[in-house]
């Protein structure tokens, strides 16, 4: 029986590995076992990174809310307060767009949630 070589598939694999490290400096985008663990880490740095993302995000939208709530006289833990009791299901990524580009409509929430404490 005729001896098979592995050549072929660990060739495939070490330039699969190899085009994820295009563009790394030095060795790391030219050896393989360098560029293993480079991309090994940014694998886990781009895991962690997904879910860092999702809280950046709802922290720049309480920030953009809370400065359009201190604009209107009142303070972001108030004006929640305020919207959840007058029934506004509004989330904050659409309560800080409104904030930005429509000042007046945010103005009528403020005045809601005012009215509802």
């Amino acid at each position: 029986m005729a001896r098979i070589k592995g050549a072929l598939a660990t060739r495939k694999r070490r330039n699969r590995t190899l085009k994820l490290a295009k563009g790394y400096w030095g060795g790391k985008s030219r050896l393989f076992k360098t560029a293993k663990e480079a991309v090994m880490k940014s694998g886990q740095y781009a895991y962690v990174g997904r879910r860092l993302k999702k809280r950046d995000f709802r922290r720049l939208w309480i920030t953009r809310i809370s400065a359009a709530c201190k604009a209107n006289g009142m303070n972001y833990s108030t004006f929640m307060n305020g919207l959840k009791k007058a029934n506004v299901t509004l989330n904050r990524k659409m309560l800080s767009e409104i904030a930005i580009n429509d000042a007046a409509g945010f103005t009528a929430l403020t005045e809601k949630a005012k009215a509802a404490l």
